[in-house]
């Protein structure tokens, strides 16, 4: 069986403990849903097992990401190793299902905050508001973007920025090219 330590990134199990706290999980808590021993989970966090990809699947159910999350999709140099994310080694995080496509722009999770690029596909939108207890920073690249926060619509424009507090939102881009953004979130919720 091919082991994951292979596939995933070299911070596979600080990524899992900053997802684990972010969702206000305990070790038990979390090794609970995953059927396994607080002392195997405690390993893989600290990098001391590698975990097989079946459990890095029900990690990521667990957890709310996509398995890709989890895996490593370009080696980075020594030295840039937890500083520098090139473009083509960008970890895809979300689900492009309604038309986002949404890349981690940081190194990993390990921070108070993460940094997202995400690209919406023209004629995209989400209908269920989103309420999550972060606050979170965007700032609009190129394309047009509405974005609802708390019932207000906004346009927004390349160059504008938004700001959300914990309050429902919505997105949607209408128009015929894509609206890319910059995310900052605090804290992480991938």
């Amino acid at each position: 069986m091919q082991h994951a330590a292979s596939l995933n990134s070299q911070s596979l199990g600080a990524d899992l403990r900053a997802l684990r706290k972010a969702r206000g999980l305990t070790l038990q808590g979390l090794a609970d849903r995953l059927n396994r021993s607080v002392g195997w989970l405690s390993q893989v966090e600290r990098d001391l097992s590698d975990p097989a990809i079946t459990d890095l699947r029900q990690m990521a159910q667990a957890l709310g990401v996509s398995v890709s999350m989890l895996f490593r999709h370009a080696a980075a140099p020594v030295h840039e190793a937890g500083f520098i994310v090139r473009k083509d080694a960008r970890r895809p995080i979300g689900s492009s299902v309604a038309g986002l496509i949404e890349e981690l722009l940081s190194p990993d999770l390990t921070d108070d905050f993460e940094v997202v690029h995400s690209t919406f596909l023209p004629h995209s939108r989400i209908t269920d508001p989103v309420t999550r207890p972060t606050q979170e920073v965007g700032y609009v690249i190129s394309g047009m973007l509405e974005i609802d926060i708390a019932g207000t619509t906004h346009s927004l424009n390349p160059g504008d920025s938004f700001r959300i507090r914990g309050e429902p939102f919505r997105w949607a881009n209408p128009h015929p090219d894509p609206a890319v953004a910059i995310w900052v979130i605090a804290p992480p919720v991938y």
